[in-house]
């Protein structure tokens, strides 16, 4: 479903992104771990072309990743939720449904906002919400068109307690539809429940990709936490 091949982002002189290459399969769920600086959002930006890479290439359902027909098949959530002041939360799925051709749109808006607890604040203008509403109508939007794949980057950052366990339930959710989960954060426990692979980073480098179990094997640490591998693995030399 997504496809990086010698992937680099070049910042001056400095290698944000350093020659990594990957693949994300349907039905997949991906942890992208790494301190900060590590080169994750810089990732996560230059596949959804947000970023200009430098050079490598990346295809999105087979398809390049800056053709339109990419773009329709996935959905962005950044990691500083951005939306628009003078549109209410309700208008701003009105606005995704046109842009995406939704069908039912409102029926599954509704659904989106009682899971979200959005239901009394829809007629609130963007202005007027707090950072986690904020989130919250990202994470909406970017359902709501019901994408193949799927880039979180810090989703958990600014929801309650609540929205977040919804949040993972909808990631299994999805999973089990076949979509294709990226999930870039911080927050090791958030994703060590939810992700069938982890992918941790550390300066521009991939330094572990597998899974949880295979990672273990790897660093001879059976016993050891996804915590305990990401800080083995992060470790300054």
């Amino acid at each position: 479903m997504l496809e990086v091949i010698g992937l680099v982002k070049k910042y001056g002189k400095a290698n944000a992104v350093n020659d990594i290459t990957f693949s994300l399969q349907g039905g997949e769920v991906v942890g992208l771990l790494g301190p900060n600086g590590a080169g994750k959002s810089t990732t996560m930006k230059c596949i959804v072309g947000l970023l200009r890479k430098t050079s490598g290439e990346i295809y999105i359902g087979g398809i390049d990743h800056m053709q339109v027909g990419a773009k329709k098949l996935f959905s962005y959530i950044p990691e500083t939720p951005s939306v628009y002041d003078l549109l209410t939360v309700k208008e701003h799925m009105q606005f995704i449904a046109q842009a995406y051709k939704v069908d039912n749109w409102q029926e599954k808006s509704e659904v989106l906002f009682e899971t979200y607890d959005l239901t009394d604040k829809k007629d609130k203008l963007g202005r007027d919400l707090s950072k986690g509403m904020r989130q919250k109508v990202s994470i909406c939007c970017a359902l709501l068109p019901d994408p193949q794949i799927l880039f979180f980057d810090e989703p958990m950052i600014g929801l309650d307690p609540k929205a977040i366990r919804n949040t993972k339930r909808i990631f299994k959710e999805l999973k089990e539809q076949g979509k294709t989960i990226l999930v870039s954060t911080h927050l090791i426990d958030s994703v060590e429940s939810i992700a069938d692979r982890i992918m941790i980073m550390k300066d521009g480098n991939i330094v572990g990709n597998d899974t949880l179990e295979n990672l273990k094997i790897q660093m001879k640490e059976n016993d050891s936490s996804l915590e305990d591998l990401f800080l083995e693995l992060t470790k300054d030399e």
